[in-house]
């Protein structure tokens, strides 16, 4: 029965759970804001990004984003639904200087508080596509924190060949921070 269950587990957009192939992990340094992912091949439909992570930053939540083929002028667009469990908040900003991903907790909270986030990156490789990227994510402090739904928007048509994840602070990513970046095959 549980091995019936599992084989009918699919993945974004339908994909299997045998689509996703492992590109490349990374973990934080302690002493940069920035994790890069670059020369990414091709030969995917969609990308991954899962994300377990913190920051140094001594307040409560630590906000992230998303860059691509090193961009960081005002090219993004995104929208977020989120709560923290007392409010919903939705938003909306405009030329952004990076696509939302979602909130990380910080070294406010106790080590093994993390925030997640696991981020669908679609038709990355096309050179005739605006780029879309849609997240789940959030952090859990036993009923406080914050969790949510992002998208977001990179105008350009150029094709994916990095990517890089950005503290909004400037703050650090811990070294206990973990981030893996999965190609999606297309259906056979």
């Amino acid at each position: 029965m549980i091995g019936a269950l599992v084989a009918g587990i699919t993945g974004s957009g339908g994909a299997s759970l045998n689509s996703y192939e492992s590109i490349a992990t990374a973990t934080g340094t302690g002493s940069s804001g920035t994790i890069t992912f670059s020369s990414i091949p091709s030969t995917y439909t969609h990308l991954q990004v899962r994300f377990n992570g913190r920051t140094t930053r001594t307040t409560n939540l630590e906000g992230y984003s998303i860059r691509f083929n090193g961009d960081s002028g005002t090219n993004y667009a995104y929208h977020t639904l989120y709560g923290d469990g007392t409010t919903p908040v939705a938003e909306g900003i405009i030329s952004s200087t990076g696509g939302i991903i979602g909130w990380a907790a910080t070294d406010f909270y106790a080590s093994n508080i993390m925030g997640v986030s696991i981020t669908d990156i679609l038709d990355y490789a096309s050179t005739t596509k605006n780029k879309v990227s849609r997240s789940f994510t959030g952090f859990d402090t036993n009923g406080a924190g914050r969790e949510g739904v992002t998208s977001s928007l990179w105008l350009s048509t150029s094709a994916i060949t990095s990517l890089s994840l950005v503290t909004n602070s400037g703050f650090n990513w811990t070294t206990s921070t973990t981030v893996a970046l999965y190609g999606i095959k297309a259906a056979a």
